[in-house]
């Protein structure tokens, strides 16, 4: 851990308020100490979501903060902490265990108790999840779950457009397509009226992924800008969304507000 910083791992069973509010709280009092580098992990509700998220800090030498209710999960990092010696943190259980004992009530043990958030809300922030999980095709098994899979070549705006449509409740899964990558197969498991195909033109394209390289200071000239290139990619995309049966949508000049748009005018009505 780098001196005068603290890299904190916020993990929640709800959406992680309450434990930001007493960090921040903290911080406050400890001005010459760089306490911002909080990582959340929202809605985590079960053992094979928590412990990756326990192994990546411990190596990241982080300190765990968490405000779970469920008493097996808390157990679990209790028993990771004194294994392995991570730094961990608790909001949750001394208050309620001093409740439970005194009066012999149970808690409910239910996330989010406290806030009550509408439905809604839940399925918004769940849905953003959802898309961060499953973006640029990090495990096919999502596009099982999800309302709309995309699909596109890189710079086909997939991942900003995943986020957008999560914010409107979609739970979104994308792909990029790659000539050389084969398919998942996850692909021939999904109804084709979920699946979207994201189309642009060759210098529209081009210019994108110049910009790109630019912003990242490396050299625009190369076969990720190269028109031929981008001409091969496009087309085996085209191929892709054929097979599919995908419903295409041409990006080329169009708003991320306005590609949702069409999006949901056309499933509806499919």
């Amino acid at each position: 851990m780098k001196e005068n910083k603290i890299k904190i791992y916020l993990v929640s069973d709800s959406v992680g308020e309450t434990a930001q509010k007493i960090i921040s709280a903290v911080s406050a009092q400890y001005p010459d100490i760089d306490m911002s580098d909080v990582q959340r992990f929202p809605f985590i509700t079960d053992e094979t979501l928590l412990q990756p998220i326990l192994k990546d800090a411990l190596h990241d030498k982080a300190i765990v903060v968490t405000t779970l209710v469920n008493k097996a999960l808390v157990q679990l990092v209790k028993d990771f902490a004194e294994r392995t010696g991570l730094q961990f943190v608790d909001y949750m259980s001394p208050l309620s265990n001093i409740v439970e004992g005194t009066f012999g009530v149970q808690p409910l043990q239910e996330p989010g108790a406290l806030h009550k958030l509408n439905e809604q809300y839940f399925s918004r922030v769940s849905a953003i999840e959802f898309a961060v999980r499953y973006d640029d095709g990090k495990d096919p098994k999502g596009f099982l779950e999800a309302d709309y899979v995309l699909l596109g070549v890189s710079r086909t705006s997939k991942t900003p457009l995943s986020m957008y449509m999560a914010n409107r409740n979609h739970k979104v899964a994308n792909l990029p397509l790659i000539p050389e990558v084969a398919l998942p197969v996850e692909l021939d498991q999904i109804d084709p009226s979920k699946i979207i195909g994201l189309t642009t033109t060759i210098d529209s394209l081009m210019g994108i992924r110049k910009s790109r390289l630019h912003s990242l200071g490396l050299k625009e000239d190369s076969a990720y800008t190269n028109p031929e290139r981008i001409q091969e990619e496009l087309d085996y995309a085209a191929s892709v969304f054929e097979k599919y049966n995908a419903i295409v949508i041409d990006v080329n000049k169009k708003s991320i507000e306005e590609t949702t748009t069409i999006i949901e005018d056309l499933t509806q009505n499919k």
